[in-house]
C-alpha cells in the first residue's frame, strides 16, 4: 500500500521536527523552576554494541519548557558510581521535539550492563540502567505487556515485573489511552479532554511518565515498543477511523499522535528521521538464542473489511467475504517483505514476533463465519502468508506475542491445510484496563479447539523465560485497583524445543 502524496507530506511535516537542526541555542541563562527530569529516563532498542537513551526536559508540573534549544550533557559508565565512564558528550534538546533527547549509541561492549545520566539546567537526571545484547547467552527473560489506561488502574504490575529481573520489557501497544470511559470506576483522572493535536498528545504522554512505577520500569530495563490504536484513536486502520473523517483530515491528527509517540519512546531516531513514513518494524537478535521481530499492525494495513469508506470500527462480521480477499494485508507489502527476508535467514532455535492484535482465528459462532474485524481475522490472506513463512524448515520454534484484547490467551496456530501447529501465540491481558464484557467472545472453547487457555477476568502481564532447550511463560494477574497488588499466577506453560 503506497502512501498518497498528501499523506507523505503530513507525516514528513510532523516527523521532520524530530530530526531538525537547531535554529538556536539559549543565548541567555535559563534556570529551571522545577526538576527538568521529572519524566525520568529510559533506554530501548538494544543491540550487541549499543542502545538508545531517552529523556525529556519539562517545566513545573510536567508542562513544556518555554525556551529555545537547551544544551544537555550525558555520561555512560560501566558502574553505577560513574567511576569508569566510557562515553560522555553533549547535544541539544529542541523545542520542535518537545525538548526530548534520543541518544543512539554504538561501539560499546556486548552483553554487559551500563549506567547513564543526563545533566541540564543545573540539574542531574536519575541514574538509568540498561544493557547491550550478548553475543552468546543461555537465557532471555522478557516481560510482555499491553494496554495501560491511566484512569482505570494502577501500574503496580511493573514492580512485579522488575522483581523478575527481565532483560527486556516488550510493550505491544496502547501505551496511552486517548479515550476516557465515564461508565468505568476510576482510580485517578486524566484531567484533560481527549487529545486531538500535538499539544494534547504531548500532555497525555507527559502525564503517563509521571507515574512512579512506569518511570522506574523505564529507568531500570531497556524496552522494545510498538503502537496499537489508542496511541491515536480507538480502532483506526491506516487512515480509516471510527469518526469517518476524510483521510486528509485524519492524517493531521495521526501525524501529531505519531510525533508525540516518538518524542516519548526510547526508539532509534535512525528508524524515523527523514523517512516518508515513520518506521516501527525492526529486529533484536539475542545472541544465538532467539530472534525478536517487532511489527507495526496499524499504519500499513488494508482498509477494514465490509466497512464504509474511511470508517474503521471493531465490529462483528457475519459472512463477510471481503475479509478473505487474497490481496488483504495487515503489515503492508514492504513490512511483509522485510519480515520474510528475516525469517528466510533464521538460524536461532527460537523465533519471536511481537505485534499488537489477536493473531489466531477466533470464531464467535460454531461455523466460524462470525469474527471481529479489527483482528487478523479481518486480514486472512495476510495471516496465511505469515504462517507460510513461519512453516519454513529453518524456523524451528516460532512464537507470536500479542495484546489488545484485555485478556490472557494461549493459542495453537495452524495453516489452512489443517496440518499440525506451526507456531504458538501468547496474548497478554491489559496491564491496567477493563476486562471484556461477559459473552464478548461467545463459546470460546467449543468454537475454537486450537485455543489451549484463556482468561477473561484478570489484568496483568506475561513473564517469559527462554533457554536453549525450553521456554516457560507465566500468565501473572494483579488487582489493578490496588496500588500494592500481589501477583497471582493464572497459568504456567512450558514448551520444549522442537
Amino acid at each position: 500500500m503506497q502512501a498518497s502524496p498528501w499523506h507523505r507530506r503530513a507525516v514528513l511535516g510532523a516527523m521532520v521536527a524530530l530530526g531538525a537542526t537547531p535554529l538556536r541555542v539559549l543565548a541567555a541563562p535559563f534556570t529551571a523552576q522545577a526538576d527538568p527530569f521529572a519524566l525520568g529516563v529510559a533506554s530501548g532498542d538494544p543491540s550487541r554494541d549499543g542502545f538508545v537513551l531517552w529523556t525529556r526536559l519539562v517545566g513545573p508540573d510536567a508542562h513544556p519548557v518555554r525556551a529555545g534549544s537547551i544544551p544537555v550533557r550525558y555520561e555512560v559508565a560501566e558502574d553505577e558510581g560513574f567511576r569508569n565512564i566510557v562515553r560522555t558528550g553533549a547535544l541539544n534538546a529542541h523545542p520542535e521535539a518537545a525538548h526530548s533527547i534520543h541518544l543512539e549509541l554504538t561501539g560499546l561492549r556486548p552483553g554487559r550492563p551500563y549506567h547513564y545520566r543526563f545533566h541540564a539546567l543545573g540539574a542531574t537526571s536519575p541514574v538509568g540502567r540498561t544493557a547491550t545484547v550478548p553475543d552468546r547467552t543461555n537465557r532471555l527473560r522478557l516481560a510482555l505487556t499491553s494496554c495501560q489506561h491511566w484512569e482505570l488502574g494502577w501500574f503496580g504490575a511493573y514492580r512485579d515485573m522488575l522483581a523478575g529481573d527481565p532483560d527486556l520489557i516488550v510493550q505491544v501497544g496502547d501505551y496511552i489511552y486517548e479515550t476516557s470511559y465515564p461508565d468505568q470506576p476510576k482510580v485517578r483522572d486524566f484531567g484533560a479532554p481527549e487529545p486531538r493535536d500535538l499539544d494534547g498528545y504531548r500532555a497525555r504522554y507527559a502525564l503517563y511518565r509521571t507515574d512512579p512505577d512506569l518511570q522506574e520500569a523505564h529507568r531500570r530495563v531497556p524496552w522494545l515498543v510498538t503502537w496499537d490504536d489508542h496511541e491515536v484513536l480507538n480502532d483506526y486502520a491506516a487512515l480509516a477511523n471510527r469518526e469517518g473523517l476524510p483521510p486528509e483530515i485524519f492524517a493531521a491528527r495521526r501525524a501529531a499522535a505519531y510525533q508525540a509517540y516518538f518524542e516519548h519512546m526510547p526508539i532509534r531516531p535512525s528508524l524515523w528521521r527523514s523517512m516518508a513514513s515513520p518506521r516501527l518494524y525492526r529486529g533484536v537478535d539475542w545472541g544465538e538464542l532467539a530472534s525478536l521481530s517487532m511489527l507495526d499492525t496499524r499504519q500499513f494495513r488494508s482498509n477494514p473489511p465490509c466497512a464504509a469508506p474511511s470508517v474503521a470500527r471493531n465490529v462483528r462480521l457475519d459472512h463477510c467475504a471481503e475479509r478473505l480477499a487474497p490481496d488483504r494485508t495487515m503489515l503492508g507489502q514492504a513490512q511483509e517483505a522485510w519480515l520474510a527476508q528475516r525469517l528466510s535467514q533464521e538460524r536461532r532455535p527460537w523465533t519471536l514476533l511481537a505485534q499488537g492484535v489477536f493473531f489466531a482465528p477466533l470464531a464467535l459462532d460454531g461455523g466460524g463465519d462470525a469474527v471481529y474485524s479489527d483482528q487478523w481475522d479481518g486480514y486472512v490472506a495476510g495471516r496465511s502468508r505469515l504462517l507460510d513463512q513461519l512453516a519454513r524448515p529453518n524456523v524451528r520454534n516460532p512464537l507470536i506475542l500479542s495484546g489488545d484484547v484485555h485478556s490472557f490467551w494461549l493459542n495453537d496456530l495452524h495453516r489452512a491445510d489443517g496440518t499440525p501447529p506451526v507456531a504458538t501465540e501468547i496474548v497478554t491481558s491489559a496491564l491496567a484496563a477493563q476486562s471484556p464484557p461477559a459473552g464478548r467472545f461467545g463459546e470460546v472453547r467449543a468454537n475454537n479447539p486450537h485455543i489451549r487457555f484463556h482468561d477473561l477476568n484478570h489484568s496483568g502481564y506475561v513473564r517469559i523465560e527462554i533457554e536453549p532447550t525450553r521456554l516457560v511463560a507465566q500468565f501473572r494477574a494483579l488487582n489493578l485497583k490496588s496500588a500494592r497488588a500481589k501477583p497471582k499466577i493464572l497459568q504456567q506453560v512450558e514448551q520444549d524445543i522442537r
